[in-house]
């Protein structure tokens, strides 16, 4: 399931990409819904307790960058669960976690819908995009909450997440597992010229794919993509997707993700 420009890590929920930062090639470890200090987050949102795994996901993360010896990471948004200024627990895990990653790579965050206060917060740290995306040469990155740009658009590959996307599977007793899962196929020209109010010739238009990640957090919940009635979250989903597939993180090609 991979291609040249970006390549799924077997068994992560994580990839590298191809990008170009300022003229010059870089190789960008990729990854999505990061959701810092969640378990702060649930106990005050739903009273649900569980300790804290941000040394476990802090951990994890700094060993794919020195395992993937990127230049860059590039973090798809919700890098944060709090909606907001980050206080407490979710700002000292998000200090700790900065500092570590920046002494061994540049780091870029594509904000989400939960990353309204990190701008402010980082400082000059991290680089922090426009709500619509970025494109690092090739390669196009969006959160996916929002419309992407057309600039990201034109890219060859676009990157997005907010979805979380996940498969419930099924055995012949009926028992049922929870599977995080990509999703790939190829973009509509129509739904965004649409949207941009423009004809689709005025696009520039390459015929992306586009690669939906899985969420880096495997505490948050999903999008179950293959289950009746559960919608998804981005505006240009589903009628964006014309083809799209999914694949299990160690690789496994299920197939057409409505038919899973």
């Amino acid at each position: 399931m991979s291609s040249p420009l970006v390549e799924p890590i077997p068994g992560e929920p994580a990839a590298v990409a191809r990008t170009t930062r300022r003229g010059f090639p870089e190789r960008s470890l990729v990854v999505a819904d990061y959701h810092a200090g969640i378990e702060a987050g649930l106990r005050y949102e739903r009273g649900v307790e569980l300790p804290s795994n941000a040394a476990v996901r802090r951990e994890r993360l700094l060993s794919l960058l020195d395992r993937t010896d990127a230049d860059r990471l590039v973090v798809l948004g919700d890098l944060g669960h709090r909606i907001g200024d980050p206080r407490g627990e979710e700002a000292a895990e998000l200090t700790d976690l900065v500092d570590a990653v920046t002494d061994r790579a540049e780091m870029t965050l594509v904000p989400g819908n939960h990353d309204g206060g990190l701008a402010d917060f980082f400082g000059d740290s991290v680089e922090v995009t426009g709500r619509d995306g970025v494109r690092l040469g090739e390669v196009g990155f969006c959160h996916g909450h929002t419309w992407p740009s057309r600039e990201v658009l034109a890219a060859d590959v676009v990157c997005s997440a907010h979805e979380h996307p996940a498969v419930r599977l099924e055995d012949e007793v009926g028992g049922a597992r929870k599977e995080r899962v990509w999703l790939r196929g190829s973009l509509v020209p129509d739904v965004f010229a649409d949207h941009f109010d423009v004809d689709g010739s005025e696009l520039e238009w390459h015929d992306p794919e586009l690669v939906l990640f899985p969420a880096f957090n495997d505490t948050s919940g999903g999008t179950w993509v293959n289950v009746p009635g559960q919608g998804f979250l981005s505006p240009f989903l589903p009628d964006g997707l014309a083809d799209g597939e999914a694949y299990l993180l160690d690789g496994t090609r299920l197939g057409d993700y409505q038919r899973v």
